[in-house]
């Protein structure tokens, strides 16, 4: 469980009114990843599973860019010198920021500016809703660097977010997605100033939390779970989901303030 104490130290934290914020802060370098930062990143997100009082988490980075992704110095070349062995346990490790980024029950708002490439553009894909500025420019550029563009669960996210053919093109071709191609493929959900993206995030982050946490977290698993399952099956977890979902306080409560003609004030229970 992250307490009040939590202090990491390959980025910033903060937390208020039920919202974490995890800003990656190597302005200098347009905040690239290392293999510590990937490490703390997963770890992070883990043990937010056991960490109710954040209802919600904004990503984002400093300095006007989002995230550049591994650190050319830092990954890429001790990538080159490592065994078999040492790149599966490093591309796993990655791989697992990714499932614990899905895996913890809070939503995951990422809000881009600037720059958005390789890793950092898994980020912003594994989160669940993304904020950008007209300045963003996102780059699944693994394939420049020689890799495949099948990196962290890229060819399973992506296609469902924007669709097979635009995915293909961007694994591809690993050039850059500007702002409103990313807003008309339905990548980003919102496209506002610079000035106003942190606003914006914590807003409606804000929203969430102070919403059903319960039902947000079921949600959350539903839109995952339901991905590779038939629309009958999936009816019937719905169906199952929503009738728990029916059984927790925050239902009582909600059907109790509206009857009461008030606003609703969740507890997650």
């Amino acid at each position: 469980m992250i307490t009040d104490g939590f202090a990491p130290q390959h980025f910033r934290w903060a937390s208020a009114e039920g919202v974490a914020t995890i800003t990656l802060d190597r302005p200098d370098k347009k905040n690239p990843l290392t293999f510590d930062s990937y490490a703390e990143l997963r770890d992070t997100f883990r043990e937010l599973v056991v960490t109710p009082a954040i209802r919600a988490i904004v990503i984002t980075g400093a300095g006007g860019n989002f995230c550049s992704g591994g650190d050319v110095h830092e990954i890429i070349g001790p990538l080159t010198r490592m065994a078999m062995p040492e790149l599966l346990a490093f591309t796993r490790m990655t791989g697992d920021l990714v499932r614990a980024m899905r895996a913890c029950p809070q939503p995951i708002i990422a809000a881009v500016d600037g720059v958005c490439a390789g890793a950092g553009a898994i980020l912003a894909m594994a989160s669940d809703i993304r904020l950008a500025t007209h300045d963003a420019r996102t780059a699944f550029l693994f394939t420049r660097v020689g890799l495949a563009g099948a990196d962290m669960g890229a060819c399973a996210i992506l296609p469902r977010l924007i669709g097979h053919g635009r995915a293909a093109d961007l694994l591809f071709s690993g050039r850059t997605m500007s702002a409103d191609e990313g807003l008309a493929w339905g990548f980003f959900a919102r496209v506002v100033d610079a000035d106003m993206l942190e606003h914006e995030a914590q807003a409606l982050a804000r929203t969430i939390a102070r919403g059903p946490a319960f039902a947000h977290a079921m949600t959350k698993r539903q839109l995952d779970m339901e991905w590779a399952v038939a629309i009958d099956t999936a009816i019937e977890m719905e169906a199952q989901a929503q009738a728990i979902c029916m059984a927790t306080n925050d239902f009582g409560r909600a059907y109790e303030a509206f009857a009461a003609k008030q606003k609703p004030v969740f507890r997650g229970d």
